[in-house]
């Protein structure tokens, strides 16, 4: 990894440090962000105008399913100008008052964009509850054909964000936005159709309701997972044990404490371990080897390795219990 550089320093205890770092500075990871910003330019114009349409044809035919649809359309719009922002953010360098750059604002994106859904929730659901008191009457046609046209603009714009949603929940949190919005409208074209074929008006109110559940649901994820990034937890997809049984599988490793394993934003985390190693400093070879092992086998960009002799006057911080081999 391009940026690496390890060094050992005698401290006046007699402990033997070595630091193995990963800065910013290679980006030929195979798991390194994509670049979105089209596939944002296009999915934010393309639903903008369909909010303005769907909003517009809701008032018309008086449908709360499709000012429901609309209002989520219209968070969504802004969930994708924030999830934008946070990506383009996470793209600038490190500077010498943010050392790792600004990757974590694709965290605070992600979970600005579940609380905004949330919102949105509870201004539909309110809406609806009324509206179920006294359905208003609603034109059937309008709103099968408005709605219909949102199935393909959603179904579109959530196609531009697929291949990114599994590495990144800022991704992710644009995909399932639109993947939901897609599904809401065929619920509301029919809710047309039902109410074409029944001439019931508490149909219209009804399916708003389920709208609230289906955003409910696709918002849930999001918002734990982002909270969760936000308080530096170990992301979900490292596996803590398996990153220590690694460490202390290396040759001389005799015990790892001080682990810690943290997201820097949601595509990269960062490491820092303090190795026993009685025989003494391993050389830069070993650093080097161990840190292209952990991004190759858990997409662990940053490490610092801190190397200890272990003659009992081991540093003591917060972190995880050590571990003997």
């Amino acid at each position: 990894m391009s940026g690496d550089h390890s060094h050992a320093r005698h401290h006046g205890h007699g402990h033997d440090h070595g630091h193995a770092h990963g800065h910013g500075h290679h980006h030929g990871h195979s798991h390194a962000p994509a670049d979105f910003g089209r596939a944002f330019a296009i999915g934010t114009a393309l639903n903008i105008g369909f909010v303005l349409i769907e909003g517009g044809a809701g008032l018309w035919t008086g449908s709360m399913a499709l000012l429901a649809d609309a209002g989520h359309n219209l968070s969504d719009v802004l969930g994708l100008l924030i999830a934008w922002v946070g990506a383009e953010l996470g793209k600038r360098p490190a500077t010498r008052r943010f050392t790792y750059g600004l990757g974590a604002s694709s965290i605070l994106a992600a979970l600005a964009n579940a609380l905004l859904l949330l919102l949105a929730v509870g201004a539909i659901l309110l809406e609806a509850i009324q509206r179920l008191a006294d359905p208003p009457a609603v034109a059937p046609m309008p709103v099968m054909l408005v709605a219909g046209t949102g199935i393909l603009v959603n179904l579109g714009t959530a196609l531009l964000f697929a291949r990114g949603r599994e590495h990144d929940i800022n991704i992710r949190g644009a995909y399932l936005h639109m993947a939901a919005d897609a599904a809401v409208s065929v619920a509301v074209v029919l809710a047309g159709a039902l109410i074409w074929w029944t001439g019931l008006r508490w149909i219209d109110p009804a399916i708003s309701l389920l709208v609230v559940l289906v955003i409910l649901v696709g918002t849930w994820g999001l918002l734990r997972e982002s909270l969760t990034m936000v308080l530096q937890a170990v992301p979900d997809r490292i596996d803590l044990e398996a990153v220590e049984t690694t460490l202390l599988g290396q040759p001389g490793v005799t015990r790892v404490h001080d682990l810690h394993v943290w997201p820097m934003s949601t595509t990269e985390a960062a490491l820092t371990a303090h190795l026993v190693m009685p025989a003494g400093h391993p050389g830069d070879a070993f650093l080097m080897d161990l840190q292209q092992r952990l991004a190759q086998d858990f997409r662990i960009d940053h490490c610092t390795i801190q190397i200890e002799l272990g003659d009992g006057a081991e540093c003591r911080m917060h972190g995880t219990g050590g571990r003997h081999g």
